[in-house]
């Protein structure tokens, strides 16, 4: 479908700068724009290619103003990301979707599937299982027993979500992610083997929850492993038995919590983050990416980078330090040199 400049500024409430009547069909990077396509400006590292870019239409922030001409017809918007964010949802919307269920899934005659709910192929719906409305379950996806699915949530394939657990409204889950496995919980014995705890607990999702491909959140031992409404988890995450992540906290791709960890609301870990068990992390903590949290952290909104982690700006100072580590080195050995060259010419002039 087209749509005009003057179309999308109205959908988005924002200014036209340039051909309102220019049209577009479909969107692209701004470093590869081409005719017909809409892009967008959010990053200033960027900002070069908006002079460049053969993109028709770009959204740019409404503060934006440009140090030479443009081709491009502009949309000025407060937030061009948000603004982005909001038309891809309206592209989303317009796909086509599956609706019904597939007669090779298999649903317990002791389930219940609400309304307008799509099931696909090998799907399985264990006994007790509770599907809500408009859920989107995609094939080889398994629900386990008297576990409860909201509604408008999606499983894509392969998600494997054990019994008792609780997905809220709104939730996403991608491909091949397993909510409820056993949390990691093994007794020694005298003779050095282990015995396992059994995980009599659950996983909460709470709602607007997504979780990204291959992660996996473990049950709790008692209780619940919870992540509070609005966490973000990206693909390769690892969160252990009895932690509880805060509302909005996001972690980026192969971080790990372990155990009965409580992260605060607002919390931004970048890749590979690890942080170890029964630690407490303020609301509002940034954690750099490879940062191994070694402990609690108690004050809120601070930035924290290294192994064991350090405030940031700590940090990028150790780091010119060890930069400079194979100088000093040798600076060393030419003052021990010279120290023992002095101390020899003392001896030699008593």
């Amino acid at each position: 479908m087209e749509f005009s400049a003057q179309q999308i500024a109205e959908y988005l409430k924002g200014t036209v700068v340039g051909d309102p009547n220019v049209k577009v069909s479909n969107l692209s990077k701004i470093e590869e724009g081409c005719p017909g396509t809409l892009t967008f400006l959010s990053n200033p590292k960027y900002t070069e290619f908006i002079y460049t870019t053969k993109a028709s239409v770009v959204l740019v922030n409404k503060d934006f103003t440009p140090e030479k001409e443009i081709s491009a017809t502009l949309i000025k918007v407060e937030n061009s990301y948000m603004a982005l964010a909001g038309l891809l949802s309206l592209v989303d919307s317009m796909s086509p979707k599956k609706t019904g269920v597939s007669s090779l899934a298999f649903i317990s005659e002791k389930a219940t599937v609400g309304a307008n709910a799509y099931i696909g192929e090998y799907a399985v719906i264990d006994d007790g299982a509770q599907i809500g409305e408009n859920a989107y379950i995609y094939p080889q996806v398994y629900v386990g027993m008297n576990v409860k699915i909201g509604k408008n949530v999606t499983l894509y394939p392969g998600v494997r979500i054990y019994k008792e657990c609780v997905i809220g409204d709104n939730c996403t889950v991608h491909a091949g992610t397993v909510i409820g496995a056993d949390g990691f919980g093994f007794a020694p014995t005298p003779d050095g083997s282990y015995n396992k705890i059994p995980q009599i607990g659950n996983v909460i999702l709470e709602d607007n929850v997504e979780i990204g491909a291959n992660s996996t959140i473990d049950r709790a031992t008692m209780g619940s492993t919870i992540l509070r409404k609005g966490v973000k988890i990206d693909n390769l995450v690892q969160v252990a038995h009895n932690v509880e992540v805060g509302e909005n906290t996001v972690m980026a791709a192969q971080c790990g919590v372990a155990g009965s960890t409580k992260v605060g609301k607002h919390c931004m870990f970048g890749g590979q983050v690890g942080v170890v068990g029964h630690s407490h992390i303020a609301d509002g903590t940034m954690v750099g990416a490879q940062t191994g949290v070694s402990g609690t952290i108690k004050t809120p909104n601070q930035a924290f980078q290294g192994s064991p982690h350090m405030p940031a700006a700590d940090f990028k100072r150790a780091s010119i330090c060890i930069k400079q580590l194979p100088d000093l080195r040798l600076r060393i050995f030419d003052l021990q040199r010279q120290i023992t060259e002095l101390k020899a010419e003392l001896e030699k002039n008593k």
